[in-house]
């Protein structure tokens, strides 16, 4: 413990009700940014509450065929990886186990999480946690279930970062995944060591999303759930602010969770160092409560029992994810694939008239193209019959791209969803790479694994 730690801890609770009337005004000014921890909420199992984590980790141990004696009564998800790791196993094995557990169990948005996204003020949403139940709260609670959210996902090995200018204001609720996004591939912490990882990253100022830390400095900040031990609360909130945390600031951040108000030194620090830091002593689940009260009586919004519709804004396309190019006759085997493919953990976009017409759109496509990680364009009878059509553009951008990339680094994935087609209406380009046949678009496991190992990823 430091020196300056062992300083008394302030006799009055940092927490009062005037700070309402005050927290209130900053998010309808829509100025306040809420950080979502993992520890934000529980998960029911076997008829008792507990945390996702714990959730994840015990199931997980049976998974990977560890013997539960070797491990505590309850243990950390860290702790199960670590034993898995000192017995040889290989990390990458562990993520898609984890990616199965989560949607086998198939949770729905906890209330907690729908609360927050009934806040219609907040629009960036940060999440510490790398499940997606966030991100499905707000599609339910403001989009009726569709998909509307727009998500990034950060990794020290790929940078995703706000758009510019970020401050302008975003078109539709974003979720930014700062310790990345569930998958089958290593995108996300699973232990300390990963947690060190990203962190180190997230200091860097060459791996740091700057456009984000920008908003994290100029705003307030409402740290709900969160699971930083003492150093790490400090680190992160002296990273947010990007300067001491003693020097005079207008902004406040709020830390609302079960585990910071235990804490002498980081309650005593502060209390003597970062006085616009607030906590609520009561958790993030009271918090929360009692924000969506507080809002409610003051914006007049419903109870939140049925699903508050948005106009459903134009779906933006995930950086580096699959592209499906397809005919408009064939987008019904487009919407299988790309099930089948989401169901797998990759991240897919298709166009499904969300954008419109004319130069914008061609403008996007090409964008689009530019971006994907993949090009998966669909070959049928449709295809062959029509000499004119939008996705022979779409054809157009990425052969023109492919002409860059290595051929040692596919890019291009033909997918036959018909039989008995005729191959010399296609570009040459085309009929050097191996045709997949996939009828009606249904993917084989052998095609999943395929785009696993060639670098699509979510």
């Amino acid at each position: 413990m430091a020196p300056s730690d062992v300083v008394a801890v302030p006799s009055q609770p940092y927490w009062d009700e005037a700070i309402w009337e005050e927290l209130l005004a900053y998010i309808e000014e829509e100025r306040v940014i809420p950080i979502i921890g993992p520890a934000s909420f529980t998960v029911a199992n076997e008829g008792k509450q507990t945390s996702l984590e714990s959730y994840v980790a015990e199931r997980l141990v049976l998974r990977l065929g560890l013997p539960p004696d070797l491990l505590p009564p309850t243990p950390t998800l860290n702790e199960v990886v670590s034993l898995y790791l000192r017995r040889n196993g290989r990390r990458e094995a562990v993520y898609p186990r984890i990616r199965d557990i989560v949607r086998e169990a198939a949770f729905t948005p906890p209330k907690v999480l729908r609360q927050l996204a009934e806040i219609r003020h907040f629009n960036l949403f940060v999440t510490t946690a790398f499940d997606q139940l966030l991100e499905a709260a707000i599609n339910y609670v403001r989009f009726g279930g569709k998909t509307g959210t727009q998500t990034i996902a950060y990794a020290p090995n790929k940078i995703q970062d706000l758009e510019k200018p970020a401050g302008v204001g975003l078109k539709r609720p974003t979720v930014y995944y700062l310790f990345g996004r569930m998958s089958a591939l290593p995108t996300f912490p699973i232990s300390d060591e990963d947690l060190l990882e990203f962190l180190c990253a997230l200091q860097s100022e060459s791996l740091r999303p700057t456009h984000l830390f920008d908003e994290l400095e100029k705003n307030h900040l409402l740290i709900v759930g969160g699971t930083f031990s003492d150093w790490v609360a400090r680190m992160f909130l002296r990273n947010a602010k990007r300067r001491r945390l003693s020097d005079p600031r207008e902004v406040l951040e709020i830390l609302a969770d079960d585990r910071s108000g235990k804490d002498p030194g980081l309650v005593a620090f502060l209390g003597n160092f970062s006085p616009r830091t607030k906590i609520f002593h009561a958790g993030a689940e009271a918090f929360v409560e009692a924000l969506s009260k507080q809002w409610r009586q003051r914006f007049g919004a419903t109870d939140g029992a049925e699903p508050t519709q948005w106009a459903l804004p134009l779906i933006e396309m995930p950086e580096g994810a699959l592209f499906i190019s397809y005919a408009r006759e064939d987008l019904d085997a487009a919407r299988t694939l790309k099930s089948a493919l989401d169901a797998a953990g990759f991240s897919v976009w298709f166009d499904l008239d969300q954008l419109g017409p004319g130069d914008t759109f061609g403008q996007k496509i090409q964008d689009y193209v530019r971006r994907c990680s993949l090009f998966l364009p669909l070959l049928s009878r449709n295809t062959e019959a029509r000499s004119e059509g939008f996705f022979r553009r779409e054809w157009n951008y990425a052969l023109d791209r492919d002409k860059g990339i290595d051929e040692s680094s596919p890019f291009i994935v033909p997918i036959a969803i018909d039989d008995n087609l005729q191959l010399a209406t296609l570009p040459q380009r085309f009929r050097d790479i191996n045709i997949t046949k996939l009828p009606g678009g249904l993917a084989s496991p052998d095609f999943i694994e395929r785009l696993k190992r060639i670098g699509g990823r979510q």
